[in-house]
């Protein structure tokens, strides 16, 4: 993902906290409760797979029942919520 403004007619990108220009849509969740987001998410990718959400973007919009296949690819655990949309389950809370 990326930031910009608009400083006259130009845009600017916004580097996020480490400088980078570009954040990776990543999201983890560690043991002790502790989330991160971006890079140091992607880091948590390898050690912490169940407890990382990544390529999130590939549900926004798609149901559950027919994206099934889909859900299979993540290491992280999909559930189906209301009306067959899609939900990520991380410990015992569901997100949209």
């Amino acid at each position: 993902s990326c930031v910009a403004v608009m400083e006259g007619k130009d845009p600017v990108v916004i580097p996020n906290a480490e400088g980078k220009r570009t954040t990776p849509s990543i999201v983890a969740f560690t043991e002790d409760g502790e989330r991160k987001v971006g890079d140091p998410a992607k880091r948590q990718a390898v050690t912490n797979p169940k407890n990382t959400v990544y390529s999130i973007k590939r549900f926004i919009g798609a149901n559950f029942k027919t994206d099934a296949n889909e859900v299979s690819r993540v290491p992280y655990q999909v559930v189906e919520g209301s009306n067959d949309t899609v939900k990520v389950k991380i410990g015992d809370r569901e997100y949209t």
